[in-house]
């Protein structure tokens, strides 16, 4: 285990790029909005990511309560912001995971988990004579180096957000003003580590890297800029593209928060025009290993329950 990251709660917490200080051991709360316990709010099996992760079998994805960045969108809002979710000890974490493995997951998918890392690498060490299938590091990409390389004996996928290229975006839509320089920095790492994608007999990923980037409206230019930073700087055929169409205008991005949209100009999807001109680009520069999406992936019926299925 690296020395980077304690297997005890913060005492002043530098978990994520914002490196609040907060005093988490004695039960402040970061920026995340997580204390002294680890929270969880669902486990279970998860059909809707791409299919080498998914498979027909189901990722089995453990959603942890707040995050380090605050989207606008936030489609999860209910346990980002609102710390929805189970309090639950490092034991009880790792017998989640191997109660997953049971129902036939093809992996451990950690969904926004940097904020618990001092519980969730004690819960990894503790099945790891048992767990038999890979572990999934999915996050919003916002994340530091430290943290990648702490992580590299315990994650097999890395499946980032790559959300912004544009330092007013990142500082409007998520509050994060330098989300670009630790996001780059932090999937060049992933890169680095795990080295070109590798599939099983069944097209199912058992190691590499996924990054994913969600076409926003009124920002295909932006999306285009990331993807010529993807072509120019990392090494081809070492990872997956999954470009995404899914953009909803929930939580504060929605017109029916109360009060109106405080995001006008993304309380709307995006039109098939965007995405088009986003995926073109890809394919003119040769961005071809991954995946796209459908437009019809624009549903609010694709977030799960948060009803702390799993978790007893």
């Amino acid at each position: 285990m690296s020395q980077n990251i304690s297997t005890m709660p913060p005492v002043s917490c530098t978990l994520c790029p914002r490196r609040c200080g907060a005093d988490r051991a004695a039960g402040q709360t970061g920026f995340c909005g997580a204390g002294g316990t680890l929270k969880a709010a669902r486990a279970a099996l998860h059909f809707w990511e791409e299919p080498c992760i998914s498979g027909t079998r189901g990722s089995g994805t453990v959603f942890f309560s707040g995050c380090t960045l605050r989207c606008c969108f936030c489609q999860n809002h209910k346990i980002s912001r609102d710390l929805y979710g189970k309090t639950l000890t490092a034991r009880e974490l790792a017998n989640v995971f191997l109660r997953l493995q049971d129902q036939g997951a093809n992996n451990i998918s950690l969904v926004t988990a940097t904020h618990f890392l001092p519980w969730i690498i004690p819960a990894l060490d503790l099945v790891k004579d048992r767990l038999s299938i890979p572990v999934v590091y999915n996050c919003g990409g916002y994340e530091r180096t430290e943290t990648i390389e702490a992580l590299k004996d315990y994650v097999d996928i890395w499946l980032p957000d790559l959300k912004y290229y544009d330092t007013a975006l990142s500082s409007r839509y998520s509050q994060a003003k330098n989300y670009f320089d630790h996001a780059s920095e932090a999937i060049t790492q992933m890169v680095r580590q795990t080295g070109a994608p590798v599939l099983d007999s069944d097209g199912i990923m058992q190691s590499g890297v996924i990054i994913r980037h969600m076409v926003l409206p009124g920002a295909r230019e932006d999306s285009i800029r990331l993807l010529h930073w993807i072509h120019d700087k990392l090494p081809k055929g070492q990872y997956y593209i999954s470009l995404l169409s899914q953009y909803t205008p929930f939580f504060r991005a929605a017109k029916a928060n109360p009060g109106g949209s405080e995001f006008p100009e993304i309380s709307r999807r995006i039109t098939t025009f965007e995405y088009e001109k986003v995926l073109n680009e890809a394919i003119a520069l040769g961005l071809e290993q991954g995946f796209m999406q459908e437009k019809s992936s624009a549903k609010e019926e694709y977030t799960p329950p948060f009803d702390l299925e799993g978790l007893d």
